[in-house]
């Protein structure tokens, strides 16, 4: 199939996605392919769908993400579930902390009709469930969320991922360095990314050599990253994966500063503007 016309049926396939939501209002966008770049789904497509869902990671599978990345907490009873706030209050029916509730708990939660009633009835999933259904198919990026509050997660998620033979397109991040760092102690072959906080404006060159001694990746949010430290990581053998807003500008940023990949709630960037969702 020629590049048009695949863009042309993409464009159609996300226009009638956007025609089912009922109630809302979709502004016309055009798509920019993310050339030499991975392409990581953001919780899923998860300005089309509801974020963590298997209904998000489908769609953005559709839409050609080369990365799903979800988010990991732990629940009451030890399991790894999938969602992004330590509450379920946000993105759910229910109200309170992952962690005082059990799996079985929070599967019978709404975790779609929040975002809209078309999706009503989506569960909460773990990432047992993420893996059975999308390992394989796509990278899986998984960010272990405030490991401190939950001994052992680390354990955890390499029980899980030792179940697999080929970890390739495989990656565990965290803003915890100290969590990343046991992680590669524990399954060496397996890929971790830092995720690196705004008050951190400078990395010696000590400091990032230390960083890219286990660390794949060393991950910044596009707005506060500068061309000079992703040419140092690169440097040391390192990779850079960048997430913003849908902003053309930090769009053009990320492309002239190099980076090796671009996490966003869509699959691939728009060129102009953004999908904007506006309830009745």
């Amino acid at each position: 199939m020629r590049g048009s016309q695949k863009k042309k049926l993409l464009f159609i396939f996300v226009s009638l996605c956007m025609l089912l939501l009922v109630g809302y209002e979709a502004r016309p966008f055009n798509y920019k392919e993310m050339e030499g770049m991975i392409s990581i789904a953001h919780r899923g497509a998860s300005n089309l769908a509801p974020e963590n869902t298997l209904a998000s990671f489908q769609k953005a599978l559709e839409l050609g993400a080369d990365f799903l990345e979800c988010d990991v907490h732990l629940s009451k009873d030890g399991e790894l579930v999938i969602m992004h706030d330590d509450k379920v209050d946000r993105t759910t029916n229910g109200s309170g902390y992952v962690k005082d509730y059990t799996l079985s708990e929070l599967k019978k939660l709404d975790a779609g009709g929040k975002f809209h009633s078309s999706f009503a009835g989506e569960q909460v999933i773990t990432l047992n469930e993420l893996f059975d259904e999308f390992y394989g198919k796509a990278g899986l990026l998984i960010e272990i969320k405030k490991p401190a509050k939950y001994p052992g997660i680390e354990e955890k998620v390499v029980a899980l991922l030792s179940e697999y033979k080929d970890l390739n397109g495989i990656i565990v991040q965290s803003f915890d360095i100290e969590s990343m760092r046991k992680i590669n102690k524990l399954l060496p072959e397996l890929e971790v990314a830092l995720l690196m906080k705004p008050s951190i404006q400078h990395l010696s060159s000590q400091k990032l050599s230390d960083l890219t001694s286990f660390a794949t990746y060393i991950n910044f949010n596009v707005s506060y990253v500068n061309k000079r430290v992703i040419e140092q990581i690169h440097n040391q053998g390192g990779k850079v994966l960048v997430w913003s807003t849908k902003n053309q500008a930090w769009i053009d940023k990320a492309y002239q500063y190099d980076v090796d990949g671009i996490i966003t709630d869509f699959s691939i960037w728009p060129v102009e503007g953004s999908i904007q969702l506006v309830q009745d």
